[in-house]
């Protein structure tokens, strides 16, 4: 059974930033395979859904950004699910808006809430999706920049985005990492 985790902030302040594309993506899917998100079992909002006839948990932590490793690991042993069935999906200033990426491990990258992950795990081997959020920012106002919305002109590429996304995460979920890497990336 999968675990499928959308990174953000929870709170209106944050809704439609940069930081929290995470949690747009699951809220995406969350409406393709008709469940809600609600509070239970840890410091989470889930949903228990169906997928081409596999169970799938759709996740958004409602901790901040910066302790999602707490949400993350309290939720793979309350659902016990292998490390090898969670998807993290997160926003990288590494990459272009609406560019993504997936791989099956790897490092922070200088991104907090997977920094937290990492170190509550104790490992980085749990595959991620990473969501370009662009990196026009000036030195020092890295976190301004990524608490902000998306400009309007890059709005279009990043609902393609998302869509993206999506269809990448619905793929992890029917074939596992390596098909979704070598038909997504």
């Amino acid at each position: 059974m999968p675990l499928i985790v959308g990174l953000g902030n929870m709170g209106n302040e944050y809704m439609g930033t940069r930081h929290n594309v995470g949690f747009d993506i699951i809220y995406h899917i969350a409406d393709t395979l008709s469940v809600k998100l609600k509070p239970g079992g840890g410091p989470w909002l889930s949903a228990d859904a169906r997928f081409k006839g596999q169970r799938v948990v759709l996740l958004t932590p409602t901790t901040y950004m910066n302790n999602s490793g707490l949400a993350v690991s309290k939720a793979i042993n309350f659902f016990d699910i292998p490390l090898a069935d969670c998807l993290v999906c997160t926003d990288d200033i590494n990459l272009a808006p609406g560019v993504i990426r997936i791989k099956p491990s790897g490092s922070a990258g200088g991104h907090n809430g997977l920094s937290d992950i990492i170190e509550r795990l104790g490992t980085n081997q749990f595959a991620r999706l990473r969501f370009g959020v662009g990196s026009n920012y000036q030195r020092g106002r890295q976190a301004d920049y990524v608490l902000s919305p998306f400009d309007p002109d890059e709005e279009e590429v990043v609902a393609k985005g998302i869509e993206k996304s999506h269809d990448a995460v619905l793929n992890f979920i029917r074939e596992g990492i390596v098909p979704t890497m070598n038909k997504f990336n």
